[in-house]
């Protein structure tokens, strides 16, 4: 939902944004959040990131036995699932016994939602929106074949370099995202540990494959990146 080089088209999309804002706070239907801050969703709404990031999250709670009193424990384990960016729409459903959360990633991001049906007031931007989620779906089949690689250091560099592809922003390092991702973040997504994503970051870094920049802001080579199969940067 990037805006497209036509002027025209870049000068239509602009206003039907700014329309929809208004909309939303005459209606009461935005709010800015604080980094890491919990936003409150519900199955059946559009919501549309004005600002900021907004960092998904999936939790299911799995079941541990003691073995000497055979009981049963249960414990919540999430796994991060990506971000969405400025401009761009998400929706949370619900798939027991899996949940899925989305929390504020970088301070004052905005957030604004509305019913699908809201959407029949800008047929244009409508069409925008599923574009916009027909390309987040063709990110997630890849992503899906990245989790699929044999080797750990594979599954990680994979998912660096498509997250990059799709947030990087150029800097003297290179391509690197506009926001900091955690260990922990990066583990929970290929199925690893804090410690073992710590040690093959070490590894990429002395490869060359990655570097770092800034606030710890994880960055590829300018020559590693390839956009030419994004379309969020081209439409």
């Amino acid at each position: 939902m990037n805006l497209p080089p036509s002027t025209s088209e870049a000068s239509r999309s602009f206003l039907t944004w700014q329309r929809i804002l208004d909309w939303a706070q005459e209606h009461y239907r935005d709010r800015t959040f604080s980094k890491d801050e919990l936003i409150p969703t519900r199955s059946g709404l559009l919501y549309l990131v004005q600002r900021g990031a907004v960092r998904l999250v999936g939790t299911t709670q799995i079941s541990t036995s003691h073995s000497t009193d055979e009981s049963l424990s249960h414990i919540q384990q999430e796994a991060f699932l990506g971000f969405v960016g400025a401009g761009q729409p998400f929706e949370i459903v619900a798939q027991s016994p899996f949940t899925l959360s989305a929390y504020s990633h970088v301070e004052q991001t905005s957030v604004l939602w509305m019913y699908w049906h809201d959407l029949d007031n800008w047929p244009h931007f409508r069409r925008e929106v599923l574009n916009a989620f027909r390309y987040q779906h063709q990110r997630k089949l890849l992503w899906l074949s990245i989790l699929g690689q044999r080797k750990t250091i594979d599954r990680l560099f994979g998912l660096l370099t498509l997250m990059i592809e799709e947030f990087g922003e150029p800097t003297p390092d290179g391509y690197c995202l506009p926001f900091p991702l955690t260990h922990a973040q990066i583990s929970s997504a290929i199925g690893s540990t804090r410690v073992t994503v710590t040690r093959l970051m070490g590894r990429l870094r002395k490869k060359g494959l990655i570097s770092t920049y800034g606030d710890n802001l994880i960055c590829l080579p300018m020559q590693s990146v390839d956009f030419n199969n994004d379309s969020s940067k081209s439409s």
